[in-house]
């Protein structure tokens, strides 16, 4: 098996797993990760497909502008998003869930622009963190139709981003320097969110 075919199945795996976890449902999500970085070429599902049905064979390559150069389909609205954070946090793969998680807690913090979590154990699985004794602010971003304006807003908040950002009232984008670690990341993220989130419906009933 080719690197190439290896990455395709390893994508495809990838998304089906959130797909079950509820993190992508439908046609909701988009998924990268990097084949070649010079020139930079990167591998993605294309839009409007549903996720828990994607094969390798509808997968497409995108080029450093967006452009697809291989495969039938679209590019995400948000490949510049996807681009953005390959090229500022030297990523190799970028993934977007849509958890209904996340989705609640970027317009429950939208107006302090951040989700902060700290003191639980699973911030370990977060690169570079070594005790529970840590903590991370999630920066949230203003939803924006238009991406370009949305990716310049990401760029702006990336030098503490603990590996994710979320769009309020979108979902959740997480990045690693490979797919195992973008994965590693995402399902991390998803964890400690639903831990905040479920703290939070506990305090409100007190």
């Amino acid at each position: 098996m080719t690197q190439t075919n290896s990455l395709q199945q390893q994508l495809v795996d990838t998304i089906h797993v959130f797909s079950q976890r509820g993190w992508c449902d439908g046609t909701g999500g988009n998924f990268s990760v990097v084949l070649d970085a010079d020139p930079l070429r990167i591998l993605m599902a294309p839009s409007g497909v549903d996720k828990g049905r994607v094969d390798t064979d509808q997968l497409i390559e995108v080029d450093g502008k967006g452009l697809v150069v291989a495969g039938q389909g679209q590019a995400s609205a948000e490949t510049a998003l996807h681009l953005m954070l390959i090229h500022e946090m030297h990523a190799g793969s970028v993934l977007h869930t849509h958890s209904v998680t996340a989705t609640v807690l970027s317009r429950h913090h939208a107006a302090t622009h951040s989700v902060n979590i700290a003191g639980l154990e699973m911030l370990k699985g977060l690169r570079g963190i070594t005790s529970h004794e840590s903590s991370i602010a999630i920066p949230i971003l203003a939803n924006d139709q238009n991406i370009e304006r949305l990716s310049e807003a990401g760029r702006m908040v990336l030098k503490n981003a603990p590996f994710s950002l979320l769009v309020e009232g979108h979902g959740l984008y997480t990045w690693g320097a490979s797919l195992e670690e973008a994965r590693r990341h995402t399902e991390i993220t998803e964890f400690l969110l639903d831990v905040h989130w479920r703290e939070l419906l506990l305090q409100s009933k007190r």
